[in-house]
């Protein structure tokens, strides 16, 4: 029977364009990637796309992201994964250290990990690469000059921002909270911590939802902005102290932490869905002396009772709560494929020397934007649907072993 990891394959519309290309034109030819981001089915199919281009694919996952079945499933199919699921961030560094020492031509970052650990011991041989994230993006500017290679950023892209961030962030959010806890979100009190496009796709997603809304940001024009849109916009500890659901999505950090204890609403319900573990500080808020006692659900959630009968409920140890609590399934196929077309033809751009050093931590080229746009507006209105991947397997679409 075929697997939930040939299903999202099969419905990777886009990747499968580009795998039956790059088998003919082979960019990647006589190089090796490496890459660190989260290891699961959608992955899969961009890693397999990638050495269908001739690429030599080393990968590690990201911090708690990394699914055992995605693993077996790469490594049969002549792809190396170092490493396995872990939340701690030595033995982390460490699998990608080991990526590194494959001394890659072209890196696929996802939260500037390795590009900022391959500046402390640079290999002559790297040709750039990309990073995936805003969080990435934000840990990787200020080392442009250290870095000095060409580096372009998915997240930057209009196509990642709203079809991705916006859109998919926004329902996968929704759908965990839903699918992890079970509870209701109509009427029911919602605080998102930061405004960006994922952090709108999120308000928006719950708003839909039926559930009250308050957002948080620092900056003033985001604040605005919210507010202009109809979520209400009070201070922070308000928006903390009315909240039966917080749901943290800045790509920062250190958002709530246990100085916050005294503020939660009995019952509440963290969640984080930034890139970094770090916006919950979970560690602070679990180790407080004003934690009684802790429970732990089979479903990902810890409930910590508070010395005042008081009772929080934080999600996947402030992880990713998306991809990282119970039957992780992140974020839908189509958003992914999107995304991840705009992964494989920005590492193809450095790959063929069509961008240099001056696009060092810059957007997605328009170029490149406008072309993984034609090709997807094409497949949804059937321009070249007929056409793609015959000589695989054609009643799944999945690919030949």
């Amino acid at each position: 029977m075929p697997t939930r990891i040939e299903w999202v394959d099969a419905n990777m519309r886009l990747l499968h364009e580009i795998a039956g290309e790059y088998r003919k034109t082979r960019p990647f030819a006589g190089m090796t990637i490496g890459t660190g981001i989260h290891l699961e089915p959608k992955t899969a199919a961009l890693l397999l796309t990638l050495q269908d281009g001739g690429a030599r694919v080393v990968s590690t996952g990201n911090l708690n992201t990394t699914q055992a079945d995605t693993i077996d499933y790469l490594g049969k199919r002549g792809v190396t994964v170092i490493g396995e699921a872990t939340s701690d961030p030595e033995k982390h560094k460490h699998f990608l250290g080991q990526v590194l020492a494959r001394k890659p031509d072209l890196i696929l970052d996802n939260g500037g990990d390795l590009f900022d650990l391959w500046r402390r011991g640079p290999n002559s041989n790297l040709r750039g690469g990309t990073e995936e994230t805003t969080s990435g993006r934000t840990r990787l500017e200020p080392l442009r000059s250290s870095l000095n290679l060409p580096i372009l950023v998915i997240n930057d892209s209009p196509i990642k921002q709203f079809a991705e961030n916006e859109h998919a962030v926004g329902q996968s959010v929704l759908e965990s909270y839903m699918r992890v806890t079970n509870r209701v979100t109509n009427g029911q009190r919602v605080t998102v911590f930061g405004y960006g496009s994922c952090g709108r796709g999120v308000a928006l997603n719950f708003k839909s939802a039926h559930a009250k809304v308050s957002v948080v940001d620092r900056d003033p024009l985001k604040r605005l902005q919210a507010h202009l849109d109809g979520y209400d916009t009070p201070s922070r500890d308000d928006a903390i102290a009315s909240a039966d659901f917080i749901v943290t999505v800045t790509g920062g950090g250190q958002v709530l932490s246990a100085e916050d204890l005294p503020l939660f609403k009995n019952n509440v319900i963290l969640a984080n869905a930034g890139h970094f573990p770090t916006e919950i500080d979970n560690a602070a808020i679990t180790g407080s002396p004003q934690v009684a006692s802790a429970r732990t659900f089979s479903e990902g959630i810890v409930s910590l009772n508070l010395d005042d009968d008081r009772t929080i409920h934080i999600i996947a140890e402030g992880h990713m709560f998306n991809l990282a609590g119970p039957r992780p399934l992140g974020n839908s196929i189509e958003s992914m494929d999107l995304g991840f077309a705009l992964q494989a033809r920005c590492l193809e751009a450095v790959a063929l020397g069509r961008v240099d050093a001056s696009s060092c931590v810059v957007p997605v080229p328009r170029d490149i934007d406008e072309v993984v746009a034609n090709a997807y507006l094409d497949l949804c209105y059937g321009a070249r649907a007929e056409g793609r991947n015959q000589a695989d397997h054609p009643e799944m679409g999945l690919r030949a072993n």
